[in-house]
């Protein structure tokens, strides 16, 4: 993974500062080409020798739910003539990093065991930005294996309260 890093860094880096005026449009239509990109499907007839990068295009931006602007479409193409559609999910994830930098917050993802409502969501944010001591984008996921509680995880960080990591720490316990 290192290696799609430091392939992504310098074009996350450079739509960074190109588009410094609107980051969190540019965030937005990064994240939808992304996961476009991310499909197999794709990257396969990406790879085929006999499809030209303008037929590449054409199918990401037909693809597209949202209507691309110019800035967008040229971003494409340049990753595209560089045979670079593998790294786009990672370089919209640097692209986020440094957009969440400027901010001053972070992306934090959490684990939960049920479905969290709104009150309950906006208690836990008020909760981990405390914690943490900077302001939380949160996305939520469900993972019913936890059994209970949840599990942050903030960049490198991790918070773990989840009933499974707790039987966890039990048997290394009972084991020693």
């Amino acid at each position: 993974m290192a290696e799609l890093a430091t392939i992504a860094r310098p074009y996350a880096e450079a739509l960074f500062k190109s588009c410094s005026a609107d980051l969190n449009a540019a965030a937005n239509w990064l994240d939808e080409l992304a996961a476009i990109a991310s499909n197999a499907q794709l990257q396969q007839y990406a790879g085929n020798p006999s499809v030209t990068s303008a037929q590449i295009f054409d199918v990401m931006t037909g693809v597209a739910k949202t209507v691309l602007p110019e800035a967008a479409k040229n971003f494409l193409r340049a990753v595209i003539d560089n045979n670079r559609i593998s790294v786009l999910p990672e370089i919209a994830s640097q692209f986020r990093v440094l957009k969440n930098a400027k901010g001053g917050s972070s992306d934090a993802t959490v684990f939960s065991a049920f479905a969290l409502d709104a009150a309950a969501l906006a208690d836990l944010s008020a909760t981990l930005e405390k914690r943490f001591g900077k302001r939380l984008n949160l996305t939520v996921e469900l993972q019913p294996e936890l059994i209970g509680g949840i599990r942050v995880v903030v960049g490198d960080e991790v918070l773990d309260t989840s009933v499974k990591a707790r039987l966890e720490q039990m048997k290394v316990a009972l084991v020693s």
